[in-house]
């Protein structure tokens, strides 16, 4: 047999190889002095990885959209389910009623402001600058 290649002898390490390949090449290394330090520098290496780093938690995406989708749903209801911060009031009609209102809404404040008006555009200085 050859020498297996760098990423055969690290599959071996982490044991990710099919039995009849991993025999093979454990059988290589047994007989191949450089195979078996590389074999064993890389065994030594996973395991200062796997004390190193410890194993991830891994949260399942479907657990945490479902989480989101939740907080989501519930934000929309505390927003839409809470009350005016104060209570409503009834319209009241305003006594003091402006120039333009009279004129839109008709009647004697009409006449009035056309009266008024048609003297201003009468006199002599109507549309002359101040």
């Amino acid at each position: 047999m050859n020498h297996p290649t760098g990423d055969e002898l690290l599959l071996l390490a982490y044991g990710e190889l099919p039995g009849a390949a991993a025999a093979e090449i454990e059988s290589h290394a047994a007989a191949c002095p450089a195979c078996r330090q590389q074999l064993a520098d890389l065994e030594r290496t996973r395991v200062a990885l796997d004390v190193a780093m410890p194993a991830r938690r891994g949260v399942k995406p479907a657990w945490a959209a479902l989480a989101l989708a939740a907080a989501a749903a519930l934000a929309g209801l505390w927003l839409t389910s809470r009350q005016p911060s104060r209570p409503h009031q009834a319209w009241q009609p305003m006594t003091v009623w402006s120039t333009t209102a009279g004129y839109v809404a008709g009647g004697p404040a009409m006449v009035d402001i056309d009266a008024r008006l048609t003297r201003l555009e009468q006199e002599r200085h109507y549309g002359w600058p101040n």
